[in-house]
């Protein structure tokens, strides 16, 4: 599913015009990155959670001049479903479709 597809879906279940699902999907989507920009996490109580991780600086190798270089330390976002969400998905997921199986 495409951000377009899940405007479409929002719109027809709310009733509400897809140009103002679409501007509430980009302002949260902002909101999102902008909070997570300032070291903090956003919580969605029965959704999941949006966290910064910290990866430490490591020793990595640049393959093509065979060298070693170095990572420095950095922050990544990453999602953490909650178990609820969790919960979900395996109790109606018997299959995935051909495509994605191989990946």
């Amino acid at each position: 599913m495409r951000k377009a597809d899940l405007v479409t879906a929002i719109s027809e279940k709310t009733g509400v015009q897809k140009v103002d699902v679409l501007v509430t999907l980009e302002t949260f989507f902002k909101e999102v990155k902008q909070t997570l920009a300032q070291g903090e996490n956003v919580y969605i109580r029965g959704f999941g959670s949006f966290v910064i991780k910290r990866r430490a600086k490591k020793i990595g190798r640049h393959i093509k001049r065979n060298e070693s270089i170095e990572i420095p330390e950095h922050f990544i976002p990453a999602f953490k479903p909650a178990k609820v969400f969790v919960d979900h998905v395996k109790d109606n997921v018997t299959s995935l479709p051909e495509e994605e199986a191989e990946d």
